[in-house]
């Protein structure tokens, strides 16, 4: 008996008999800016995340700070593993509300592109720095990342990804994040998949930077000491798996605080879903706001918990110490290339002339791994360092 083979046609058909009528269907795609022939056996977001993968702007996501510098310590999330780890949620999200998993992989995979080395620190700093230059966002420099900075085919420059991808990486939002505007905002629905992917993102930082903060010793549990959150998970896991150590009691609490979200974020988006008539992709424009949501009573017990990983992780002074360290050297090496920029390599200075100095110089700097960016300032300022 011979099998079928799985043409890109047929994942379509199944796409429209399986997905919910408020999910993206990749044959509705509104496509891409430079027309390419359809590929006879994946799907235009499958395409996507296949190019993303293969970036080099992905590839440096391995060495590019979560909230610990790579040096501290091999096990600490990166970029990368927190990217992975938000497409897996993202992914469990998308599969339960029946949404386009490719889609919402793809943007998942793309969302921190545009991130600059030293996490949040060298955003801020980069922003600072550049603000009379038309200051710097991480979603609109993930958006020039894929249209223009990654060289990969002979056509056109940048990856040429779908629109709905390039909607998803401008659009992401965080409360880290600002509200995007300006020129290069994508109007248009406000898709559940991009919505799914913003709060597995939440979801995947809070909780995994928990976990590394626990084994940092940078938190300690009494530190949770009367939130809700963290006490009720804490117990079930005390009841349920009694006599485990202490780093597989934490790592399980962690398991068990995250599937808690998820769970309630299904449960609450299914009854948003229905009171807000939502039908179709069509009625995701207009008012409705955010669809994709934690019920209110998970909501109220986040709120505290966050509070606590803010006060007591994101400004412990260890952490404030390297972030100020870190803007230190972007500041620096920032004035080196701005008093001359033929210091920049001939490929990055070649391009001063097409987008002007300060382009040339966001575009490098963003580009930094961390260690890359302790290596350019140890040759500039570390007389001994060959250069």
């Amino acid at each position: 008996m011979h099998s079928e083979i799985l043409k890109r046609e047929t994942i379509e058909n199944r796409e429209k008999d399986w997905l919910a009528p408020y999910a993206m269907r990749s044959c509705e795609s509104l496509g891409r800016k430079h027309p390419e022939e359809e590929h006879p056996y994946r799907t235009v977001y499958q395409r996507d995340k296949d190019r993303i993968i293969y970036s080099t702007a992905f590839r440096r996501l391995e060495y590019k700070t979560q909230v610990f510098v790579n040096h501290e310590g091999d096990y600490y999330r990166t970029r990368l593993t927190h990217t992975i780890e938000v497409a897996q949620i993202a992914r469990t999200i998308a599969r339960a509300l029946r949404l386009n998993e490719d889609l919402v992989e793809a943007i998942s995979l793309a969302h921190d592109l545009g991130h600059t080395p030293f996490g949040h620190a060298g955003e801020d700093t980069l922003s600072e720095i550049l603000r009379e230059h038309g200051g710097f966002d991480h979603n609109t420099h993930g958006l020039r990342v894929v249209d223009h900075l990654e060289k990969r085919y002979p056509a056109f420059n940048g990856l040429n990804l779908t629109e709905e991808v390039r909607r998803g990486i401008i659009r992401h939002s965080t409360p880290f994040d600002e509200k995007r505007t300006g020129e290069s905002y994508i109007p248009g629905p406000l898709l559940l998949e991009i919505q799914a992917v913003d709060i597995a993102d939440e979801i995947a930082y809070d909780n995994h930077d928990l976990d590394d903060g626990l084994k940092s010793g940078l938190l300690n549990e009494k530190d949770f000491a009367g939130i809700e959150l963290w006490e009720g998970s804490a117990k079930y896991i005390s009841d349920n798996m009694p006599g485990l150590d202490a780093e597989k009691k934490r790592t399980n609490t962690v398991r068990y605080l995250i599937n808690l979200q998820v769970s309630d974020l299904i449960e609450a988006t299914l009854s948003n879903l229905k009171e807000l008539n939502i039908k179709s992709v069509d009625d995701l424009e207009g008012p409705n706001g955010k669809v994709v949501d934690f019920s209110e009573k998970m909501n109220a017990m986040r709120s505290p918990f966050r509070g606590l990983m803010m006060d007591k992780l994101y400004n412990h002074y260890r952490v404030l110490r390297m972030s100020r360290k870190a803007s230190r050297f972007l500041k620096s090496l920032f004035d080196i290339y701005d008093d001359d920029p033929r210091q920049l390599p001939p490929q990055a200075a070649g391009n001063i002339e097409k987008y002007g100095k300060y382009q040339v110089i966001k575009d490098y700097m963003a580009g930094m791994t961390d260690r890359y960016a302790l290596d350019q300032y140890k040759k500039f300022f570390e007389p001994y360092e060959r250069v």
